[in-house]
């Protein structure tokens, strides 16, 4: 493991700083971390040690929300807002392996992503992919940029993605209108994907978990189910079960799920009508 920037990239990576796209990375096992974030990380999983459980269990729901929706929703094209860095079942491989000619446009502000992004845009020949690199809060920027717009067609529906992204985004920063103004350019049809970080099933645990993400200088906000619901699906149709702990949606084993209090996060999906 190297704690070197990727020298071909030629991007003003900071190794110094943890990110949470690459602590993201080392809960799910991958190699593109450097030490700030390993140590930011495992302070968190000194506090919250279900953190890995619940990084995993978000990663599972975003493979069975993608699977739905191109396999039963017919959804052909994802905006996937805070993408984070490649690792498997990214979202076109899922999406594509159902519908080849799936179009997916990835989203994240981090320029390791960047660095690495070759690795989201193996698209199959009849479908297509792109990245940008865009802050989440300026969605206005995102809906204007040229490379969005010639990979996804807003006359059709559009899934709209932010998984594990949203807890990043305390209520000073209004998150429920960063979604409204990006499901407004969006048509009937589309749907909303969202996972958050909450603290009703474990505060303690939680507690300790966000205060080291806090003690690094990462905003992290968990929220109940009727915030989250209120900031990611206002307005929204549920796709049923509706707002559940994020293994609980659609399982697609048989397998005993972990508890709530391991995974505590929230997620669901939701039909813009």
């Amino acid at each position: 493991m190297s704690d070197q920037a990727p020298e071909s990239s030629g991007l003003d990576v900071d190794t110094t700083r943890p990110h949470p796209a690459r602590m993201y990375d080392y809960y799910l096992g991958g190699k593109n971390h450097f030490a700030a974030d390993r140590e930011a990380a495992e302070r968190a999983l000194h506090g919250m040690p279900s953190g890995r459980i619940a990084a995993r269990e978000n990663r599972k729901f975003l493979g069975r929300a993608v699977h739905y929706l191109a396999a039963e929703a017919g959804i052909r094209q994802f905006l996937d807002l805070g993408s984070g860095l490649p690792t498997t079942d990214n979202v076109h491989e899922v999406a594509q392996r159902i519908a080849p000619d799936a179009h997916v446009v990835y989203v994240d502000k981090d320029p390791m992503v960047l660095a690495h992004a070759r690795a989201l845009l193996t698209s199959m020949p009849e479908g297509r992919t792109a990245y940008i690199e865009a802050d989440v809060r300026d969605p206005g920027a995102i809906l204007d940029n040229p490379a969005i717009h010639g990979v996804l067609d807003f006359g059709e529906p559009v899934a709209l993605m932010m998984v594990a992204l949203l807890h990043f985004f305390p209520d000073e920063d209004k998150p429920w209108e960063i979604v409204s103004t990006l499901l407004e350019a969006l048509p009937s049809g589309s749907y909303m994907v969202a996972t958050s970080l909450t603290a009703e099933h474990d505060p303690e645990g939680v507690g300790r978990g966000v205060q080291a993400y806090r003690d690094a200088g990462l905003p992290v906000a968990p929220r109940d189910a009727d915030d989250f619901a209120r900031v990611a699906f206002q307005n929204l149709t549920m796709v049923p079960p509706g707002v559940v702990i994020v293994p609980d949606w659609r399982p697609d084993t048989a397998e005993p799920r972990p508890s709530a209090a391991e995974v505590s996060c929230y997620g669901g999906v939701a039909f813009k009508p």
